[in-house]
């Protein structure tokens, strides 16, 4: 099980020749994935040589190869971890059950909203950053986001498998749709807001993959705990690929970081004006993209109290963060969880039940990792001898689903008139010429070894390689 059979027109590692029905839907399936990757994947990107991983195991180490390919000829395929026939549901109401190889009919329309759901977010972030590519700031960087891009794809595959093989025409027709839908479109859009929005530039690019990538880390956490277990299987290979696309968020930002760090010392100045003149990024216009992208995928865990996340975990579909590892009865009949409310235009802190809380629970584990991301910003910050600290923005503010839905909080956490909101918005959020004075900077670098003025080199190569490698061959 853990190879994977490139032999086949379909690589993968669940004996997909073994179920000839099966394999001739997904085949069926996958020209029109290749018609939809030609129309919205990377533009001008079909005939160049990108210097990609490809995952050929699903073990821990040596799993995945790297060379050149095209990206139409990359090698999609369908990866589950192997299966563990003693596994059991680890919590709710069916805890110690024999875990489901089948999809049980009483959960079969929950399940496949969830995969749905799911799958949808990878096609659209790839839509999301289609762009992106004309105005790479590094060969290095374009990689990067095609190694994201081909992965995304990739994790689609992963759920298609799912509806195919675990939903009959249901699911046929879901695999369908998920390749009608687009990024943004005002007819048939995206199934979460977030994945509407748009990628205009790099910046953008590596707060999503720093954020919203990482709500997929927990999202994919909270469905690898699945007591559908090819479920769970599948969401825990999706997670080895996914580290790399938070990786370049993360190192992306930093080096935007350290870069205008950099130019603050040789010039000795914190002036956001003048840092402008010198082509870097100012401190505060970094802040304010970071809260936009906090905010907004913060929205993306759900309500603070939900039904549905209640049963989810009860039924053992949905669990939470590292499940297996919380020292509970994970059951949750009378556990509490702390919850934050408005009361009386204040926001206060109730316990609340744990079952329902589900969903403030993860964005809470999201959150300290995410704020552990910028304690590493920082020390960049702080060993150029730049004072300025960058900090993850309260829970309520700028949302738009949930209990703070519309509630004006700043980023400190202080509950605003909507006056006062107007007043100091621009201070908050991107204005329209940050924006614009990003989007100037987005100039194509691609001779190798050089890098935008605007952000530093990495600290190493891919795999070794010198930076000045040719990591993407232009036809």
């Amino acid at each position: 099980m853990a190879d994977v059979n490139y032999a086949e027109r379909i690589p993968n590692n669940v004996n997909l020749s073994e179920d000839r029905r099966l394999q001739r839907a997904l085949e069926h399936w996958q020209p029109r994935y290749l018609d939809w990757w030609r129309e919205m994947g990377p533009v001008e990107s079909l005939r160049d040589d990108v210097y990609l991983r490809t995952a050929v195991s699903v073990e821990p180490g040596g799993w995945a190869h790297f060379d050149y390919v095209k990206m139409p000829d990359y090698r999609w395929g369908i990866f589950l971890e192997p299966r563990d026939d003693d596994r059991v549901i680890p919590f709710g109401a069916n805890k110690g059950k024999p875990a489901w190889q089948e999809v049980p009919g009483e959960y079969r329309g929950t399940l496949r909203r969830i995969i749905v759901t799911q799958g949808d977010t990878e096609p659209a972030s790839v839509e999301q950053q289609r762009h992106l590519g004309q105005t790479c700031p590094s060969l290095y960087d374009l990689r990067n986001l095609f190694q994201v891009n081909v992965e995304e794809g990739r994790h689609l595959w992963a759920m298609v498998y799912l509806l195919h093989a675990h939903f009959g025409r249901d699911g046929r027709e879901e695999a369908e749709a998920l390749l009608v839908r687009r990024s943004g479109d005002r007819d048939n859009p995206r199934i979460l807001g977030a994945f509407n929005e748009k990628t205009p530039d790099w910046l953008s690019f590596y707060m999503f993959t720093f954020f919203t990538d990482r709500d997929g880390k927990y999202q994919l956490c909270a469905l690898a705990e699945s007591g559908f277990d090819p479920l769970a299987r599948t969401c825990r290979f999706m997670l080895t690929e996914e580290a790399h696309h938070m990786f370049v968020g993360e190192t992306g930002i930093r080096r935007v970081i350290q870069r205008t760090c950099e130019a603050m010392r040789e010039h000795r100045t914190d002036d956001p004006e003048k840092l402008r003149a010198l082509g870097v990024i100012d401190l505060p216009t970094v802040q304010r993209y970071l809260n936009f992208h906090f905010s907004v995928t913060l929205d993306l865990f759900g309500g603070e109290l939900s039904s549905n996340a209640a049963t989810f975990f009860t039924a053992g579909i949905k669990g939470r963060f590292q499940e297996e590892k919380l020292a509970d009865d994970h059951v949750l009949l009378d556990a509490q969880y702390p919850v934050l409310q408005v009361e009386d235009g204040r926001l206060v802190e109730r316990p609340s039940p744990a079952v329902n809380a589900l969903n403030e629970r993860l964005r809470d584990d999201f959150i300290r990792d995410t704020d552990a991301g910028m304690a590493r910003w920082n020390k960049v910050a702080r060993s150029h001898g730049v004072g300025f600290a960058f900090r993850t923005p309260h829970k309520a503010f700028n949302r738009r689903i949930g209990i703070f839905a519309g509630l004006n909080v700043s980023p400190e956490g202080e509950v605003l008139s909507a006056e006062e909101w107007r007043r100091r918005e621009r201070g908050f959020l991107p204005t329209a010429e940050d924006r614009a004075y990003v989007q100037s900077l987005m100039g194509r670098v691609v001779e190798p070894g050089r890098f935008a003025n605007w952000i530093a080199p990495p600290a190493k190569g891919i795999e070794g390689l010198p930076l000045d490698f040719e990591y993407v061959r232009f036809a």
